[in-house]
């Protein structure tokens, strides 16, 4: 059976953030979301989106308008794959890229979200259907400019509401104050909690190795983003002197590298994100190798749809729980004693309200 594309459209919309972020090297600014709309000649229609932390979306629209959708039309959407493949093609002179890759999601999500409503399936089904519920672990209360006073409360609170883990971003220009405030969550959450620590790509190798210890000594679960993602090698070689995992993916924008990294034993997670690997259809590849290499997937931010994602496989580990998307959504993540229960409408599984993103369309 086909289904011929007869019209695409994209358009960006500028989403607040919930609250104040920042790390070692950046903040969240706004999520500017990138939303791509396909009909098709059946009559059925898919939405998908991708999104920055606040620069370049004007960049990813244009692509998207100039050069990727006007192909779209007269193709089968039944063939994600080869849509996909043909996208691709289109834009070889910026592959692999974020820019392009963000635009390759887009495209690539929205017909997922249309297959899906066409065979009257969840997104965790029809990519897999492996678990109904994904344990979640908090990142929101672990910003890099809070206090350990707050970093505390915050532990507190999400572990009292049943959170299997926190994360807490590390990267202070004294490494003695980086251990000090994972010695005070780790106090707060107790030995049975996991805690997960971010760099965001703020150190050299050398530094890098200089800061394990402390990591250690509080049982760190994994080391997120230590070096620049470009060095494999000095990763490869941080991952063979330390017994924390180290934790790639959210700045890796092709299949071929998480492959550079598995095949390196440089990567004991990854950490793929929908948008920023080009769609649905490569993440489910990364996450079939991730399996191959005996590795766990732990998806980074888009929790609304990286939890049915983390529902299609065997080998996720946990979500990283950040919403961003209660002010253009009806109805939020459900979370049941720590575990995140997988969307069972058909779909993508996020049920968007239509007239709040009109309302923050910027272009």
């Amino acid at each position: 059976m086909t289904a011929t594309i007869t019209a695409a459209r994209a358009w960006l919309v500028d989403i607040p953030v919930e609250t104040v972020r920042t790390d070692a090297m950046q903040s969240f600014l706004k999520q500017e979301t990138i939303f791509v709309e396909v009909h098709t000649d059946d009559g059925a229609s898919g939405l998908g989106y991708s999104y920055t932390i606040g620069t370049g979306g004007s960049a990813v629209l244009a692509l998207l308008q100039d050069t990727l959708i006007p192909q779209l039309v007269g193709q089968d959407a039944e063939a994600v794959e080869a849509v996909w493949r043909t996208s691709y093609n289109a834009t070889r002179s910026t592959a692999v890229g974020a820019v392009t890759s963000l635009a390759l999601a887009a495209v690539d999500t929205a017909l997922w979200d249309r297959r899906c409503r066409v065979a009257g399936l969840p997104l965790s089904v029809m990519a897999g259907g492996a678990r109904t519920e994904v344990p979640v672990y908090d990142t929101e209360i672990g910003w890099l400019h809070l206090s350990i006073e707050d970093l505390v409360a915050g532990a507190d609170k999400v572990v009292a509401a049943g959170a299997k883990g926190v994360k807490i971003k590390i990267g202070k220009p004294s490494p003695a104050e980086d251990a000090e405030r994972l010695r005070a969550v780790r106090d707060a959450i107790g030995p049975h909690r996991d805690l997960m620590v971010d760099a965001n790509q703020a150190f050299t190798l050398a530094e890098a190795l200089r800061r394990t210890a402390p990591l250690e000594e509080v049982g760190a679960l994994w080391f997120e983003e230590p070096l620049p993602a470009d060095d494999v090698r000095g990763h490869e070689r941080l991952a063979a002197h330390t017994s924390v995992a180290v934790a790639v993916g959210e700045s890796m924008y092709s299949l071929g590298q998480f492959g550079e990294y598995l095949g390196r034993s440089a990567a004991g997670i990854v950490q793929p994100d929908v948008a920023r690997v080009g769609g649905i259809t490569p993440w489910l590849k990364v996450a079939h190798l991730a399996e191959a290499h005996n590795v766990q997937v732990c998806p980074h931010f888009l929790m609304e749809l990286h939890v049915s994602l983390c529902g299609a496989i065997p080998n996720s580990r946990y979500l990283e729980y950040i919403p961003q998307l209660r002010t253009v959504t009806t109805e939020e993540l459900t979370i049941v004693d720590g575990h995140a229960l997988v969307p069972t409408t058909p779909g993508l599984g996020i049920a968007w309200d239509l007239d709040a993103l009109d309302n923050l369309r910027v272009a």
